[in-house]
């Protein structure tokens, strides 16, 4: 597994059918204090981020889904996890990786960036 180093913190970049994905899993780990992919999720401005990303690089994004959960974003009751947003949108910029531990690992698509190298 190829690694990265972001401020003195190694962060593993998962393949998943031939795409690379940044370990968001990683990444909170190296975080000081709370913080957790559900509430980042449910915040209006990454439901929007998330959409333009798979706009540009899905073309099987389900935008009718996309639109119910961007309604419901934002919202104190709503929360959604990665593999409902995958499984509901038909992304592909964010999977939730079950590895041999049984442990699931988050990640976040590469190609917008290696696109821009």
């Amino acid at each position: 597994m190829a690694k990265i180093t972001v401020q003195e913190k190694e962060i593993n970049i998962i393949t998943v059918k031939d795409n690379d994905y940044i370990s968001l899993t990683d990444m909170l780990k190296a975080k000081d204090g709370d913080f957790f992919i559900s509430d980042w999720l449910r915040n209006r401005n990454t439901v929007e981020y998330l959409g333009i990303w798979e706009r540009i690089y899905n073309p099987d994004f389900n935008y009718g889904e996309y639109a119910i959960i961007r309604s419901k974003a934002g919202l104190n009751n709503y929360k959604i996890s990665v593999k409902e947003w995958a499984s509901k949108t038909n992304a592909i910029g964010l999977v939730a990786k079950t590895g041999r531990t049984k442990t699931t690992r988050l990640g976040y698509q590469t190609k917008s960036y290696q696109n821009k190298l």
